[in-house]
């Protein structure tokens, strides 16, 4: 665990970005940075968090912390709000952003795996919200985004069974809370893009399926989509007309219709 904190001016408004060295997280960055928000930059590679913590200051002028953590540890998320209350920041923007996932059969998977993308995607997700969102709620005004899935809107997923039920809870659990905070000040959207060109294909193993050799998008536009989403209070947003139809299909019966097409897209 590391923190390293460069000008830090507790009075201006804080962005904490979740798997911020890489993919969507480093775009979700880059556009704060522009806004001029300054940011806490969470990730595992911490040389990877310094060199983007170094670029947004010097092109953007913002103050940055960088927390260099494991969130697929269930005592991460607790000592994150730790080192952000030890910095005396208040939390404007959360950015729940880390995931992964795995692909291949559930049988064959490996159980350790599976636990540690559940606390990825699902524990931290929650745990970091709550912890976060009370000062949100005390000051009137907030802003929380949570990156689940176009997959969220499918009955499931065959050969990525524990991937798509997470994104499914992610999408659920933000449509709750969005109803909860109505009239807070405090908003929460679910950003669900569908598969995109970034490490992430690469390290679960899904760069092989049809999904991904034929319907990847890039990280910057969905990011973007989110972004704005965001800034505008919406509940959810689906980027691009092929996913938005996806996430429509996916939802209409017959649900098992759905099903033989996503066993069908991930396929090599």
């Amino acid at each position: 665990m590391n923190a390293i904190s460069k000008s830090a001016n507790p009075t201006s408004q804080w962005a904490l970005i979740t798997g911020a060295s890489g993919g969507m997280g480093y775009e979700f960055s880059k556009l704060f940075a522009k806004d001029k928000i300054n940011t806490v930059l969470v990730a595992r590679n911490e040389a990877q968090l310094q060199k983007v913590s170094e670029e947004l200051q010097r092109d953007y002028g913002i103050s940055t912390v960088i927390a260099e953590l494991d969130l697929s540890r269930p005592d991460t998320p607790e000592k994150l709000h730790q080192i952000v209350q030890g910095q005396g920041l208040t939390i404007d923007y959360l950015v729940n952003n880390a995931g992964i996932g795995f692909y291949g059969p559930f049988a064959d998977s490996d159980p350790t795996a599976n636990t540690g993308m559940i606390n990825l995607n699902v524990a931290a997700l929650v745990q970091l919200t709550r912890f976060f969102l009370p000062g949100m709620i005390q000051q009137g005004r907030g802003r929380i985004l949570n990156v689940a899935s176009l997959t969220a809107y499918q009955p499931g997923g065959p050969g990525a069974t524990v991937y798509y039920a997470s994104k499914s809870f992610v999408l659920a659990f933000n449509r709750g809370l969005a109803v909860e905070l109505k009239g807070s000040g405090v908003t929460t959207t679910a950003l669900c893009p569908g598969a995109m060109k970034t490490a992430f294909e690469t390290k679960g193993g899904f760069s092989r399926t049809r999904l991904y050799r034929f319907l990847a998008s890039d990280p910057q536009s969905n990011a973007e989509a989110g972004y704005q989403a965001m800034r505008k209070g919406k509940s959810a947003v689906v980027p691009g007309w092929i996913s938005k139809l996806l996430a429509i299909g996916g939802e209409m019966p017959p649900r098992r219709f759905a099903l033989w097409v996503n066993k069908m897209l991930l396929t090599s």
